[in-house]
């Protein structure tokens, strides 16, 4: 006997294991299941036309059957026995499915083209369905419905109409009926085997695509057919999920590497500082000095890392909970007063407008902060300009259902291949590196922009930079609002994700 390859027995394996997962999949179920009503449905309505249509054909051998009746009857009457016997000969010789018989009381042959038929039925009068025979060679050779009547004298009339056209309509009915059953079952099974290898390939693609991600390939993505069914929708859903997912584990490598990048300087710095004070300080005060130092730097670092963790948790949305009805133009107004000795410190002019009843979902300190940071930054590159322009602006004005910010300065400004970059973790312009900061400013309005689900854009001021928030406005208050403050000129959005760095 000799031995099946190793390679055609793993292609029927596979083929095997291939049905049956098709076997298994909730499409071919589905199939069956419809597939099951469906054939029962049509079994019931075939089944009813099959019923009704015998029920006709018996209707019309029944109505001839009556009609011969008349005609006899009307013979019987105008001419007695003798006339029905000569009419009921001369029909008996016509061909056709007609049944005529005249007996004697005893069972006795007088006329008629029926040679066998069982004595039970002549002895009851009445209307049946009955085996009979042309001659006494062929007894209970065909079917025939009859009706039997008693005459004057004991004799009996037998009136009747053979079946066989009958039976034979009714076994195309049948044969129509089993065929027709058959092909449904037969289509649907197709049909379903069909629908399920369809959704079983795609299935099968998005198995491959999730095992290359889980390998570790996050950049690829489930493969979408484009015809917007539910499997399309899982997919695009999934999509966008993997998509949240690799923007986190790009952001966490990111931040990883700029935090063993850009705090390296200061943990350095503050090694240092704590290394010449031991060695160099001989005096009470020099070492409160070194010491004050090294605490400035502990400060520091911690508000970096408290400025992450902000950033994460904004990120993470679980702030969200903390959003309620928020005035945001008292805000404004309010962060406004806090900056305004800041800038005539800088020798800058910080100019407020902002509109009343601008209100939105919002958080009071996470906004606050947010504006707190633009207008930061606008002081400290603002102050870079002189005469009639050393001034920054904080505005706030309602347009249509959005709440628009937006804080100006007469700085450098930021190149525009470059505003989309200073939104991410620890970046820094080249010309910002001088100052002090790193680089989360930003960063942090940004998140705050998304836990609120605003936008945030960055413009040309001409100079300087315009930055912009749009928030999603709650419902108009019932009062008169202040007149709408003119839209600023339209720029190109930058998409909230990864400003300036401070």
């Amino acid at each position: 006997m000799s031995a099946v390859p190793a390679d055609a027995l793993v292609a029927r394996e596979t083929g095997a294991a291939r049905f049956q997962k098709l076997f298994r999949t909730t499409a071919f179920k589905l199939s069956l299941a419809y597939l099951a009503i469906f054939a029962l449905c049509a079994f019931l309505a075939l089944g009813y036309v099959a019923w009704n249509a015998r029920a006709v054909l018996d209707d019309q051998i029944v109505s001839t059957i009556d009609a011969e009746i008349n005609g006899l009857s009307e013979q019987y009457n105008a001419g007695g026995l003798r006339r029905l016997i000569t009419v009921v000969e001369r029909r008996s010789r016509e061909p056709g499915a007609s049944l005529y018989l005249v007996t004697t009381a005893g069972g006795d042959h007088v006329v008629g083209n029926v040679g066998y038929v069982p004595a039970a039925v002549l002895a009851t009068p009445g209307q049946t369905e009955t085996r009979y025979g042309r001659n006494e060679s062929d007894a209970e050779a065909h079917q025939a419905i009859v009706r039997v009547f008693t005459l004057p004298g004991g004799f009996r009339l037998l009136v009747g109409r053979d079946t066989e056209e009958r039976d034979r309509l009714r076994a195309v009915i049948g044969r129509a009926f089993l065929t027709s059953l058959a092909a449904v079952v037969l289509l649907g099974v197709i049909g379903g085997w069909l629908a399920a290898s369809r959704v079983l390939r795609r299935v099968d693609a998005m198995t491959q695509t999730t095992r290359a991600i889980m390998a570790g390939d996050l950049d690829d993505r489930l493969p979408v057919a484009g015809n917007g069914d539910e499997l399309d929708r899982l997919a695009s859903s999934l999509n966008l999920m993997l998509e949240r997912i690799g923007e986190l584990m790009r952001g966490m490598r990111e931040v990883s590497d700029n935090i063993a990048h850009d705090l390296k300087t200061p943990l350095t710095r503050l090694r240092n500082r704590a290394d010449e004070a031991l060695r160099r300080a001989s005096t009470t005060e020099e070492l409160r000095a070194a010491l004050e130092a090294v605490i400035d730097e502990g400060d520091g670092l911690i508000r970096v890392f408290n400025a992450l963790l902000m950033i994460a948790r904004l990120e993470a949305g679980s702030a969200r909970e903390m959003l309620g009805p928020l005035d945001i133009g008292q805000t404004v107004r309010s962060v406004g007063e806090l900056y305004e000795a800041v800038a005539e410190d800088q020798g800058l002019t910080l100019a407020v407008r902002a509109q009343d009843a601008l209100t939105i979902a919002g958080n009071r300190e996470l906004i606050g902060q947010a504006l707190a940071n633009l207008i930061d930054n606008a002081l400290k590159y603002g102050a870079e300009s002189a005469g009639a322009e050393a001034s920054v602006t904080l505005e706030a004005w309602r347009d249509g259902e959005t709440i628009r910010l937006a804080v100006s300065d007469h700085g450098p400004g930021i190149p525009e291949a470059e505003r989309a970059r200073v939104l991410g973790r620890f970046v820094r312009l080249e010309d910002a590196r001088s100052r002090p900061g790193f680089g989360l400013g930003l960063s942090l309005v940004n998140a705050v922009v998304r836990l609120h689900h605003g936008t945030l854009r960055l413009f040309d001021n001409a100079p300087g930079l315009r930055v912009e928030i749009g928030l999603p406005a709650s419902p108009r208050p019932q009062t008169e609002a202040g007149d709408i403050l003119p839209a600023p000129a339209s720029g190109d959005p930058v998409p909230a994700s990864p400003s300036r760095a401070s």
